[in-house]
């Protein structure tokens, strides 16, 4: 199943999650991506194909095509959408080891990093909290 844009899929129970959303849709002036809760049934749809264990510990961006990017791997595909994101997107697609390990890194200190920068909600419609 595809979307009909680019659909960036997070947990909408992780504060930092919510808050790096909020961050993205601020960049996001345009308004391409469509941000959806991966506790909403359409985002198990699109993620069907991913594993359970991935699906909760990532981030993930589905195209319009049905291509899922998941966790660091998001991040090129996800800044190319963004406004003045070509050039930070050709250096995470010329680092992915790197982009993949602080992912991985920011993914294990969620909690954390959601005390630090507050846990307020996405503030665009469409999100859960927009």
């Amino acid at each position: 199943m595809s979307a009909q844009g680019p659909v960036l899929v997070y947990d909408a129970e992780c504060g930092f999650c919510r808050w790096a959303v909020r961050q993205l849709l601020r960049w996001d002036r345009a308004h391409r991506i469509r941000p959806c809760a991966l506790q909403d049934p359409q985002a198990a749809r699109w993620l069907a194909g991913v594993p359970a264990e991935v699906r909760a510990g990532s981030w993930h961006l589905v195209t319009p095509q049905g291509r899922v990017y998941s966790g660091g791997q998001a991040v090129a595909p996800l800044l190319r959408l963004l406004p003045g994101g070509r050039w930070p997107a050709a250096v995470a697609e010329a680092l992915p080891g790197t982009v993949e390990r602080l992912y991985r890194w920011v993914a294990r200190h969620r909690a954390r990093l959601g005390r630090l920068v507050g846990e307020g909600p996405c503030g665009r419609e469409g999100g859960p909290d927009g």
